[in-house]
């Protein structure tokens, strides 16, 4: 065990609140529940890392099942840059932040840190242009406050804050945050075996009639015109 603490920055799982960009390919609901399948691979991944403690930073009331034994610290308002620096700023020791939009994500990639935690920093880019992880052996929100979040840009304006700081950065892997659908099948195709894949798996027919009947309908009336 090292002395990292890892949190997971998570919302609750409801429907109309979560991964509302896979609607309306799939329902609230089915959106909902891959949502959940997705927070719930990642708090298996971090159970299984060699953390001295695991934080939930949370927006919602119902916790998710597997965070019994977490410290839950609830999201302060305003954007993400102020709560993930709110965050930071009330922890005590080298943390590691992990979010919940890669559940693709293994102990192998967060290795790195567990092997080197005298790092000042390591940063897990997200293919979409943010960042999925972020590791400060010395927290301090100021690093985040003010970066720009879900931009295309977001992750190199972060690298920026990080080496203004004067931080040695170090690079974990790049992973696909599961925005949309497509995000989506690319993800569960490569974690076949995970609970996001199994549940995306089971709302994808719907999906796919939801497709099938809406071109019918669009041919349909194309004719009658």
């Amino acid at each position: 065990m090292t002395d990292v603490t890892v949190v997971v920055v998570a919302k609750e799982c409801l429907p109309g609140k979560v991964k509302t960009r896979l609607t309306p390919a799939l329902t609230p609901e089915g959106a909902a529940r891959v949502a959940s399948a997705a927070l719930a691979d990642t708090i298996a991944t971090v159970r299984a890392l060699p953390a001295s403690r695991r934080v939930l930073l949370y927006d919602g009331v119902v916790l998710p099942e597997g965070t019994e034994d977490f410290d839950v610290l609830h999201q302060v308002a305003g954007g993400l840059d102020e709560r993930l620096g709110a965050m930071f700023d009330a922890m005590t020791g080298p943390t590691l932040l992990v979010g919940m939009d890669t559940p693709q994500v293994a102990a192998e990639h967060l290795a790195p840190v567990f092997d080197a935690p005298e790092r000042d920093a390591w940063f897990g880019p997200a293919d979409d242009g943010g960042f999925w992880s972020l590791y400060l052996r010395d927290p301090d929100g100021a690093l985040l406050r003010g970066v720009p979040m879900s931009q295309d840009d977001t992750g190199a304006r972060q690298l920026e804050r990080l080496a203004a700081a004067g931080l040695d950065v170090g690079t974990l892997p790049g992973l696909l945050d599961v925005d949309t659908v497509a995000d989506a099948e690319l993800v569960a195709a490569t974690a076949p075996d995970s609970r996001f894949a199994t549940a995306f798996a089971a709302e994808r027919p719907a999906a796919l009639a939801g497709a099938a009947a809406a071109a019918h309908d669009s041919t349909t009336t194309g004719g009658a015109r």
